[in-house]
């Protein structure tokens, strides 16, 4: 006989008493989730995680006491566990969210903004973020790093990219980058950033095959960068119109690396104005690609980054610091 899968234990952290009714009703619906403690606060949500040891944790923002965005912090350094943070303070765009992704959730779900309850019916939304969370805990012992790493960056980029690159190791994976820049200024910019880092900086041209440990910059000519290829892939550069008022544009190097590459690839959104890259790397997540963006505090400009979070694009948000750790960490 096949052992049965064992249920995907939560604890639920909601001051609200009824809300911790409609939640353990939801998530225990179809019986492979099963909530194994119900706090009403931070201290009694810190004891059940200690004592019951859970897979996942979902955390209201706005409680009595000690707020749920300081919580969360206390538990990713005490005691990291997945956390979905359950709030009418988690709306898209919303700074709490990009604060708690910042902090370590690995999801936000929105209560309703008007009466604060849960959407009538989600199709199960809320569930599948706790598996999602649940497989997350426990990946696999030898994970592969990612084929390919795309990143996109404009105002303050330049600075940004220095610091990011200087913590890829030597054999990186492939690395495109679309910074927004001119062609006058590319050739420099691709030497400065090859001067701080271990990998190879070049400035990308037609049918150039990607190499491990190897970063290629867009020459800001008016072309679009994107990839090609199957199980050799390549650089590709075409002329066209501008793609969210750019060309080169982010949004088209994301488009190419989720068709070409999807769940293999990881895509990064760094400082900028406007919105360029933030659609792009929304069908990225959607291909199953690991997504992160820049946070507020280490921008220079927070525009591209605001709106991949308002998208919903945003897998992590994180200081530009830590952005390569989060690059690297499966493949650790």
């Amino acid at each position: 006989m096949i052992p049965e899968t064992p249920a995907i234990r939560v604890v639920i952290v909601e001051d609200s008493p009824t809300m911790r009714a409609i939640l353990t009703t939801r998530l225990e619906r179809d019986g492979d989730i099963v909530v194994v403690g119900a706090a009403a606060n931070a201290a009694q949500g810190r004891a059940m995680i200690r004592e019951r040891n859970p897979d996942v944790v979902t955390l209201d923002i706005e409680m009595p006491g000690m707020n749920g965005l300081d919580f969360l912090e206390k538990i990713m350094a005490l005691r990291p566990t997945p956390v979905i943070v359950v709030s009418g303070s988690a709306q898209q765009g919303a700074a709490a969210t990009a604060r708690a992704l910042t902090l370590g959730a690995v999801a936000c779900y929105a209560k309703s903004a008007s009466s604060g309850g849960l959407p009538f019916d989600d199709a199960g939304r809320l569930a599948g973020l706790v598996r999602d969370a649940a497989r997350d805990r426990t990946p696999a012992s030898s994970p592969k790093p990612p084929r390919l790493i795309a990143i996109g960056a404009s105002t303050g980029g330049v600075e940004a990219l220095q610091i990011l690159l200087s913590e890829f190791p030597r054999d990186c994976p492939p690395t495109l980058i679309v910074q927004h820049i001119t062609a006058r200024f590319a050739s420099t910019i691709a030497r400065t950033l090859d001067h701080h880092c271990a990998p190879t900086v070049v400035l990308a041209a037609p049918d150039m095959p990607l190499r491990t440990g190897h970063v290629y910059l867009a020459p800001g000519d008016d072309r679009h960068l994107t990839v090609s290829g199957g199980a050799a892939l390549s650089c590709h550069l075409s002329p066209g119109a501008p793609v969210s008022g750019y060309a080169p544009s982010i949004d088209a190097l994301f488009q190419s690396v989720a068709w070409v590459v999807g769940a293999q690839a990881v895509g990064i959104v760094l400082t900028g104005m406007g919105s360029d890259g933030a659609a792009g790397l929304l069908t990225m997540a959607q291909a199953g690609a690991r997504t992160i963006v820049q946070d507020e505090a280490s921008s220079s400009v927070f525009g591209m980054p605001r709106a991949a979070i308002a998208l919903g694009a945003a897998g992590t948000v994180a200081p530009i610091r830590h952005i390569a750790r989060h690059v690297f960490a499966r493949a650790a």
